[in-house]
């Protein structure tokens, strides 16, 4: 089929009752997530955009285009541009290596001469930097100083060697921890003057905090209910877990004019912001890979994006997800089609934001039976959701059952156990012992290993905690591969 490089103006103004109409039976049929945002847009603009749902299940304030969401790792490409720009303007050189232009950076010598900015952004660096990636993104345990010194931690990535792809965050992080040093500018003031100021994206932000005290309706993450209603996470993102590789709240209109200018080569509302190839720059790839993500094919990795296809046509995207936070940007360079949906459930029926956005393109498609075709597609989304939540019951339950391994009393572990991940505090409390890092804390449960304890400090990612005992004291802890000295 060939199709048109810009749907017809009869097709534009069709698309928003179909698509409405279908978010909203997906919804109630779903009956789990609380509020989707979309926007759709074409080589011309905005087609539609719309809210549905709300944004709090405590609150019930409805979602509207211009509710923010956080984005998560759909930052990367806004962190990416930023730094093509300066490349573009020759401030910096993305392509040279790291010791040329860090000096005085920890960084150990033959991994900064080893790989360049363009190798970080592109996730092929070969290198690692765990202690700084598990802070920004997640404890909120850091200062800037403190984030340059542990740039000594750095460390090559047996799994994946230089020029292999390996999606991590701790590229995007270590990147910026060095620009900001030798530049002066963190990624949020890099990111805001390069390009959330240029295109106009005022509801774009990196400051969740200054949102907050504002008094912003944002939309909130939640979980599906195991065994009541949708509830809140318990973990919400602040301004000291908002990083260069998953930190912007954003909405479907600001993301409308993202989608924009990436069809257009940076051109927004006839007004040409970007310099010409800029843009084009980033959605070139750098380094193969072999995956898919649901029904999207990957093949290779850009500046921020990934370079794939959903059925016959290529597709540039890039989603996030966070403790109930789900978000879905993509766009279809030869139908000139882009596509931004924002949803705020992610444990049961996250993937409705891909849903929603693969009926979009197929809508203009002309994809025979379309209704129907969806029907089929939102039932498989409850089967699956049903399964999902089975699974987490069923996995409960199974380490409910669980013997002790701790050998001593929960008192006996309680303390302060430091490593390069941060401050690990253990207490006792009234529902066993708990480990907190930063902002993030768990009830631990019982454990296979000798002397541990599974623990959830991010949401459905449990980890072991193994103690280690030495003349009837626990000494230090292992957790997440790092080794927690007890002060």
């Amino acid at each position: 089929m060939v199709l048109p490089v810009a749907a017809s103006a009869q097709d534009r103004a069709a698309l928003g009752p179909a698509l409405d109409s279908f978010i909203e039976k997906a919804m109630d049929r779903l009956e789990v997530v609380p509020g989707l945002s979309i926007a759709v847009v074409d080589a011309q603009g905005r087609v539609h955009s719309a809210g549905f749902g709300v944004a709090d299940v405590e609150s019930a304030e409805p979602v509207t285009p211009d509710t923010p969401f956080y984005i998560a790792s759909s930052t990367k490409s806004f962190t990416a541009l930023a730094l093509a720009a300066m490349d573009r303007r020759g401030e910096l050189d993305l392509d040279a290596p790291l010791s040329s232009w860090s000096g005085g950076s920890p960084v150990p010598v033959e991994l900064a001469a080893s790989a360049s900015l363009s190798d970080l952004l592109s996730h092929q660096s070969g290198l690692t930097s765990d202690p700084i990636a598990f802070r920004v993104a997640f404890s909120g345990e850091w200062t800037p100083d403190e984030l340059w010194r542990l740039t000594a931690e750095t460390r090559a990535n047996a799994d994946a060697p230089h020029g292999w792809f390996q999606y991590t965050n701790a590229g995007y992080n270590l990147a910026t921890v060095l620009v900001e040093r030798r530049w002066g500018r963190d990624w949020r003031t890099l990111v805001e003057g390069e390009v959330l100021a240029p295109l106009g994206m005022t509801a774009t932000t990196a400051h969740i905090d200054a949102l907050r005290s504002a008094g912003t309706s944002i939309a909130i993450g939640h979980f599906g209910g195991l065994t009541g209603p949708t509830q809140r996470s318990g973990l919400q993102k602040s301004d000291t877990t908002m990083q260069s590789a998953g930190g912007l709240m954003s909405t479907a209109n600001d993301l409308a004019l993202w989608l924009e200018a990436q069809l257009t080569d940076g051109v927004v509302d006839g007004r040409r912001v970007f310099p010409e190839g800029l843009i084009a720059s980033t959605h070139v790839s750098r380094v193969e890979q072999v995956g898919r993500s649901g029904p999207y094919t990957r093949h290779g990795y850009g500046l921020g994006w990934h370079l794939g296809r959903y059925g016959d046509d290529r597709m540039i995207h890039h989603f996030g997800g966070f403790s109930g936070s789900r978000a879905h940007v993509s766009f279809m360079p030869a139908r000139r089609l882009g596509v931004a949906v924002l949803i705020n459930e992610d444990l049961l029926a996250g993937d409705l934001a891909d849903l929603a956005a693969n009926y979009v393109y197929d809508w203009f498609a002309a994809t025979p039976d379309l209704e129907s075709v969806y029907d089929a597609r939102i039932d498989a989304l409850v089967a699956q959701r049903d399964q999902r939540r089975a699974g987490v019951i069923s996995g409960r339950e199974d380490r409910a059952r669980r013997p002790r391994t701790l050998s001593l009393p929960d008192e006996a572990y309680t303390g302060v156990y430091i490593s390069a991940l941060g401050t690990l505090s253990v207490r006792t409390s009234t529902d066993g012992l708990e480990l907190s890092i930063g902002a993030l804390r768990a009830v631990a449960e019982n454990f296979t290993l000798p002397e541990s304890v599974r623990v959830e400090l991010i949401p459905w990612q449990g980890m072991p905690a193994q103690f280690e005992v030495s003349e009837g004291l626990p000494v230090a802890v292992t957790l997440a591969g790092y080794r927690f000295v007890r002060q």
